[in-house]
This record gives structure tokens, sequence and C-alpha cells, in this order.
């Protein structure tokens, strides 16, 4: 069957019952037990005090006692209504986004996709900046029209309803989408999970894409002990960062790459598991508004369990000599679209050798001695200004 190509405009409304439900769940909730925080323990690596076995109690009540009866979700609805948004089909799924065309009419197209556990709030600090410079005392030579969708099985997306929404799927659906957008020439750019997904929209589409804006390179030894050596000492420490992030703080990959779906029962029934889950990454160091906000938005569209299933369908992905499933093949080679990298100062850390071997045009590296993995919110001038500098190299 034929996807319907429409593009409808959307609006977010949810019913007041939906409201109300959510606030009763949350008055009721069970909190979990824990041990006593330990003024001695030393945690290994970058760990906060308090946070050694994971999220602490005391964390998820503050948040939750702010979700039930201070935090204004009318008042982010209507933030997000500013928006221009639309529903389209690609691929037999829902796909939404917020288009904000740019009042310059030059402006360069740009598609923005976001990571987990976050969603197209992700984006909304940089939407006035990056269409708009004129008004943020900028040059409107650096004017973007913006694209911002969110991924399905995410968000206002909705959840996916057939096997195989992985990284190259998502990016062929984004090629479509600018393409039944009326977009020629644009660029794709990402973060966390949109960082694998943008560099693959300019391997599905490179005629039409300009260039590449991620804020991490995902790029780790192949096992080679050459390619280990051959690293610089500070590269080795950044592996070694990468080591420890996947053996203390990547439990929640290793589960949704495996079997999403059992934690998704939970998730997906109790609020104050939602949050907790998903503040494992964003932690207390985030506006608490901007966390319940992106968690407010996978409970309203059911979406822990879809999202979750991304890793899973990502880590299954076909490789490139395969056709199984009709899901095609999927190409492995090193990406030739032009790249550029704004790596933030607590985030993941990306490291240049190993990029190298696997993007072979690589025009733009910079690092920064602030911002987290979440540096559209946190530190949204530094990344406006990367993205701007990267774009006009290409234009």
């Amino acid at each position: 069957m034929a996807d319907n190509t429409a593009i409808v405009p959307f609006r977010i409304d949810v019913p007041q019952a939906e409201l109300d439900d959510l606030a009763d769940r949350l008055a009721r909730t069970r909190w979990a037990e824990e041990l006593p925080a330990d003024p001695g323990a030393t945690p290994a690596g970058p760990v906060p005090p308090g946070w050694e076995y994971g999220v602490p109690v005391g964390y998820v009540r503050r948040l939750v006692e702010r979700w039930r009866t201070t935090y204004d979700w009318r008042a982010w609805e209507a933030k997000l209504n500013a928006y221009p948004q639309f529903t389209t089909e690609i691929d037999g799924q829902s796909v939404h986004f917020l288009h904000v065309r740019s009042p310059e009419p030059d402006a360069t197209p740009l598609i923005l996709t976001h990571g987990w556990p976050t969603t197209v709030v992700e984006w909304l600090d940089v939407i006035g900046p990056l269409t708009d410079p004129r008004a943020h005392g900028g040059d409107p030579a650096d004017a973007f029209h913006l694209v911002v969708p969110s991924v399905p099985g995410f968000g206002f997306s909705g959840p996916t309803r057939e096997r195989g929404w992985n990284r190259f799927r998502v990016a062929r659906a984004w090629a479509e989408l600018m393409r039944r957008l009326g977009y020629d020439r644009y660029g794709s750019a990402g973060n966390d999970l949109g960082s694998f997904v943008a560099p693959e929209v300019g391997r599905a589409d490179p005629a039409h894409v300009l260039g590449v804006h991620v804020t991490q390179v995902f790029s780790l030894p192949s096992g080679d002990p050459a390619e280990l050596a051959a690293l610089t000492e500070e590269e080795r420490g950044k592996v070694a960062f990468a080591d420890w992030f996947v053996q203390r703080k990547g439990g929640y990959d290793k589960l949704h790459s495996t079997e999403p779906q059992n934690v998704a029962h939970a998730l997906a029934d109790s609020p104050a598991g939602l949050l907790g889950w998903s503040a494992q990454l964003m932690g207390e160091f985030l506006d608490p508004d901007y966390v319940l906000t992106n968690v407010m938005i996978y409970w309203l569209t059911n979406t822990a369990a879809s999202s979750a299933r991304y890793y899973y369908e990502d880590a299954e992905a076909v490789p490139p000599t395969q056709k199984v499933n009709g899901r095609g093949a999927e190409p492995l080679e090193p990406t030739t679209v032009p790249l550029g990298l704004a790596n933030f100062a607590w985030d993941f850390a990306s490291i240049r050798t190993l990029a190298e071997r696997d993007h072979k045009n690589i025009v733009s590296w910079n690092t920064y001695d602030r911002g987290s993995h979440f540096a559209a919110h946190d530190a949204p001038d530094l990344l406006v200004a990367d993205i701007r500098q990267f774009f006009a190299k290409l234009r």
C-alpha cells in the first residue's frame, strides 16, 4: 500500500483527563527503597555523590513533587504549538515534525535529529538563533530553514508498528521528508542517536546533502592492537573513558539493545519509573522543567517501549552483504559527505584518529570547555555558532 504523502497540520492538544490521570498516578507513587548515603564513598569515575547505585530516590521524589504540583504542561504545550507542526506518512509510519522557515529567503534547509531520552524539545533553544540570526545579533547569511522531526517510535510520531526502524531506515525517511518539503540541497545535524542518523542521511542522499554536523562521532577501536597503539596518549585516555562509560553507565543501552520489552511494561505504567529511567542520562545538572517536558512527551504518547526498541533494531541492522526480510543492504563504507563535529566538555569524547577511519571528509572539528551531552539546551550559543561556521564553508 502506498504512503499517504499528504502533509497535515498538527497541533498538540492533550485531553485534560490524561493530565488528571497522570496527577493521580504521581500522587500514589510507591517509592523504591535504597541504601543510606555513604559520605566516605569514592565513586568510580565522574559519578555525582549519592548516584553510585543509579538515580537516587531523593532526586526522583523532588521532580515528582514538582511534576505533580507546580510543573505547567499547558505552558509547554503552548510553547511547542507556537511552532508550525505537521505529520506525514513515510514508509508506513507517521512522522511528526516542526517546520520553521526562516524569514531569510535564501536560508539553508537543515534537518535536526534528537536523541534518547529527549524529543523535539531538545532543539527548542536553538530554533530562534538558527532561523533568524538577524534578530539574534547574527549574520542573516547564516540563516536556516529548520525541519525538526520526532524519530519514528518517539514522541508525537507515535509508536512504530513494524520491525526494522533503525538508523538507516530513519535516514531514508528523512531524505524522503526533505524531498517532500521541496528541499533540493540541505544539511543534516544530530545529537545522541541523531549523531548516528545524521551521517546516514548523507550516505542515503549524497546528491542532495550539503554536509553533516554532529555532536558525537561514535568511532571506537576495532580491536586491532596496532590501531590502538597508533593513538595518542590523550586519545587512549578517551578510549578508557568510553570503556568506563559502557561498563558503568551503559546498562540502558545493553537492555534496550537486547530485550527492550522487559523494562517497557514498568515504564508504560509508572510515570515516576519513566522519570527515573530517563534521568540516568539527564541527571540533576539540567533544568528540571526541561527534564520533565521530555519525560512528559514520552508519557503522553506511550512511546517508552518503541523508543527503547529503536536500540534493538539498530543492533540488529542488516550487514551490507545481506538482504533479509526486504530490509536491504546497509552500507558501512566510510562516509564522504563533509562532516563537522562540535565536542562539548561533559560529553562522549570523540576520537579524531578513529573518526577519520569512518569518515573521509572531516572539515570541522571543534572542542569546547563547557556544555554537556545536551548542548542544544545548556550551551546553545556554542552549538549555534559551530553549526553556522560549519555550513558557511559549504554554501
